[in-house]
């Protein structure tokens, strides 16, 4: 929502300066995306006067002209002169006052003012028609400024156009906010200050009545609980005035013609939308026009006012002449075949109210969001819409020149249900929720400033009416929620919850998820977290197959396209972190998320969600230093954070086996490897990205990287290792150095070694790998191994550990088929 700063202070008194109320909307709830200074995109646009007029030397259609801009174009004393501006515009003489684009300035559509020449002569500006200033439709001439008006002075100064606009995003249970009104009794419930809003009223009623006019009709009150009608006749179409077309200007709208801009205008002011049929274009039946609301029927057509042909469904609720012919798509867009043009002269206004949930998918359905269905289907006060259709009836009379029909045409059988909801506010139960000792006339009169009828209703008990225009106050909670951001969460002083035979902390598991945060960061990896959303081809882009990762979770309404799902893996958007981070300079990456994927099904309403700890590591592991090189990252990086992560939770009977191609297609084959701990359970992967993945997401460097599933992280977790005392006699170190065939690992050595070393083995560490055709053997190695001999009773012979090393070797090289290197 748009909020106009000088409109606001129209209707409530507001700080001086604007960035003091975007505080207060920041403190109370509403969240401000931006703050605009309306006039900036006008620099260099000033009033001017025509000081000569002169055909062009070599055009029959242009005009030579000398334009006085005052002291904004001076020559070397620093007099003022007149800029040389050739015109095409014929509706202008010496003399008249005028708005010119000086050099320098952009007007709307981003066109920007430069020195030119136009048939051989110079040119240095623009003289400017309203369409190009932005300001409305008319551009058959430039715009003619009275008589009085100044030369030289900044054109948004002279229409008073200085104006700062505060973007707030308006969450879905406020439809009030999404008004200027609605926003002046936020604001004067923030501020504790009355609102003086002033509205229009029919002055003369004549004619007709409405209802001899006009008949409507309802045939399905749920998608319509109420339907109301005005009739104005002899309006004259033209240009709107011009505190019309800039208060829509800086609602966020465009200025069309004054029939327009009253329905927009009277939108943006109470939120409640309307339509302006052209009554003339209405089929005429027994002297009246029949306004049928209806359901569309399956396959049903209409040209919305946008030049789309939309086929519509039997969901969706329609506007309909006689019954017959469509005219609107109700809640969403008007029709192509009734629209307002400039031969229109009686008009009827529609102020109705329909179906927040039948608006709202029609919305979705054809891809087609407006400002009426943003509102609509976050749900319109229907018990206004007499009252709106009053005030726009008394701006069309004010700005078109336009008869008011008397009466209107309302059919309202909804009215029950927009029975004000009344509530009981219990002030000591909203001081024990809020935490705060909030005055019970604080609560009353804050209340009070948003539109709720406040009595007393006992003791300890206060009798509120909430406002139709507030449907998400329902319950005394509601009620004490708007107290407390209203009173001001940020000065609650935050107190432990009270609370018998319970000590507070953190439960097991959740200390265990803060342990794997704490050795990721230890390790020198920053912690970040990325959008749960994803592109529907994050998965086929790096090669993941999606076995296993259920249906996709569709986003109904995406803000892009790049994100119109729920991602079903965490490292996509890790690898984008990772190029934003190396296109902005960053060379070494290293970060790390803990966060949920989903995994959708078919035939269940919500997805399974489970939890992974996802990491990925590019360039260095530091910045060198002038007396140190660090290498790049790789694999074996990687693995050493998996496996300091794991030794961290204790998890036992760890392994890392060599990953599948074929089932890990997304890493790179004899780079990666299956983490498996406990009795053989999957607990991720670990290895380096297939570089057709990393050119898919525009990196250009080798990245590594490692994803475990945190369920299995968790249960195999534990707390304490059994207790093992700390060796008090001297252990025995002796090398060994087998060679063995390529294709047995170092894993199975470790093994095969442990295994066979019994009880006095205390320690195997592998230091060497050695390979050399000729000294040890086409298609072998030799890996060399450091053992410890220790026993915790004694320390140990020479001859014990002689024949213990002995039957060791024996056994390794008979399992393995390798021989001791001599």
């Amino acid at each position: 929502m748009r909020v106009s700063y000088e409109w606001l202070k129209s209707m409530v008194d507001v700080p001086a300066d604007p960035a003091e109320l975007v505080a207060e909307f920041t403190r109370t709830g509403t969240e401000v995306e931006a703050v605009e200074k309306v006039g900036a995109n006008l620099e260099h646009v000033v009033t001017a006067q025509v000081v000569s007029k002169k055909p062009h030397p070599d055009s029959d259609h242009m005009w030579l002209c000398q334009v006085s801009v005052g002291d904004k174009n001076v020559d070397e004393n620093g007099n003022p002169v007149p800029l040389q501006i050739v015109c095409g515009a014929q509706n202008f003489n010496e003399g008249d006052h005028i708005v010119t684009a000086m050099i320098g300035a952009v007007l709307p559509g981003d066109f920007k003012i430069k020195k030119s020449k136009l048939r051989g002569v110079e040119s240095c500006g623009m003289n400017c028609s309203a369409r190009e200033l932005g300001l409305g439709n008319d551009h058959e001439g430039i715009m003619i400024l009275p008589e009085d008006a100044p030369v030289g002075m900044d054109f948004t100064d002279y229409l008073g156009m200085s104006d700062t606009v505060i973007d707030c995003e308006i969450t879905p249970n406020r439809p009030d906010c999404l008004s200027m009104t609605g926003m002046a009794v936020e604001v004067a419930a923030m501020l504790d200050e009355d609102t003086h809003i002033e509205l229009p009223a029919v002055k003369v009623e004549q004619g007709p009545n409405a209802a001899d006019l006009v008949d409507v009709t309802i045939d399905d009150p749920e998608l319509c609980p109420r339907y109301t009608a005005r009739v104005v006749r002899n309006v004259k179409i033209g240009p709107s005035p011009d505190w019309l077309a800039q208060r829509v200007a800086a609602a966020g709208g465009r200025s069309i013609n004054n029939v327009v801009d009253v329905t927009n205008y009277v939108m943006y002011l109470t939120g409640q939308p309307l339509h302006a049929f052209d009554l003339g274009k209405l089929t005429e039946r027994d002297g009246r026009r029949h306004i049928v609301v209806r359901a569309a029927k399956d396959g049903e057509k209409l040209v919305t006012l946008d030049g789309q042909e939309r086929t519509l469904t039997s969901d969706m609720c329609l506007i309909t002449d006689d019954g017959v012919t469509p005219i609107a798509l109700a809640g969403v867009m008007g029709g192509l075949d009734s629209e307002i043009t400039e031969a229109t002269t009686d008009v009827l206004l529609e102020s109705a109210n329909f179906s927040a949930g039948h608006t709202s998918r029609t919305s979705r359905n054809l891809d087609l969001m407006s400002e009426a269905s943003i509102r609509y289907e976050r749900q319109v006060d229907g018990s206004n819409c007499a009252n709106v259709a009053q005030i726009a009836a008394a701006l069309f009379e004010e700005c078109c020149g336009a008869e008011v029909c008397p009466g209107i045409v309302d059919v309202y059988p909804g009215e029950a249900d927009d029975a004000p909801v009344q509530i009981t506010l219990r002030p000591n139960r909203a001081r024990l929720i809020g935490g705060a000792d909030i005055p019970e006339e604080f609560m009353a009169s804050r209340l009070r400033r948003l539109g709720c009828t406040v009595e007393r209703a006992g003791e300890d008990a206060l009798a509120v009416t909430a406002p139709t225009n507030r449907p998400d106050l329902t319950r005394e909670v509601d009620l004490i929620e708007e107290v407390v951001r209203l009173w001001g969460e940020g000065d609650i002083e935050p107190t432990i919850p009270a609370a018998r035979n319970h000590a507070g902390g953190l439960t097991p598991e959740q200390r265990r998820v803060r342990k794997i945060g704490q050795v990721l960061r230890a390790c020198g990896l920053s912690e970040t977290s990325t959008y749960c959303f994803a592109a529907p081809d994050d998965l086929s882009r790096l090669g993941i197959p999606e076995t296993g990762r259920g249906v996709p979770v569709k986003i109904i309404r995406p803000l892009v396209a790049e994100q119109s799902e729920m991602r079903r893996d965490m490292l996509p958007g890790l690898l984008r972190s990772v190029a934003y981070n190396l296109d902005h300079g960053v060379a070494n990456v290293a970060l790390y998320e803990i966060g949920r994927v989903f995994f959708g099904h078919e035939h269940k309403s919500l997805p399974d969600e489970p939890s992974y700890v996802c990491g990925v590591m590019a360039g260095r592991r530091a910045d060198d230093a002038w007396n140190q090189r660090f290498e790049d990252y790789d694999f074996f990086d990687a693995k050493g954070v998996v496996e300091e992560l794991l030794d961290a939770l204790r998890v036992s009977k760890v392994r890392f086996k060599v990953a599948d191609a074929e089932k890990y297609p997304w890493l790179q084959p004899g780079r990666a490897a299956e983490v498996v701990a406990g009795g053989g359970q999957v607990v991720g992967w670990v290895g380096n990205v297939h570089p057709r993945g990393l050119a898919a997401m525009g990196i250009e460097v080798p990245v590594v990287a490692f994803e475990l599933s945190q369920e299995v992280l968790l249960r195999l977790a534990v707390d304490q290792r059994p207790y093992e005392d700390i060796p008090t006699l001297p252990g025995v170190s002796v090398d060994l150095a087998i060679v063995v065939d390529e294709s047995v690992t170092c894993e199975t050595l470790m093994q095969r070694i442990t295994s066979a070393g019994g009880k006095l083995l205390s320690d195997v560490r592998l230091f060497d790998v050695y390979r050399d055709d000729e000294r040890v053997g086409k298609g072998k190695k030799s890996m060399a191994f450091s053992l410890t001999y220790r026993a915790a009773d004694r320390t140990l012979t020479s001859d014990e550990v002689e024949k213990a090393h002995e039957k060791l070797v024996t056994k390794v090289c008979k399992s393995t088929g390798g021989e001791v290197r001599a």
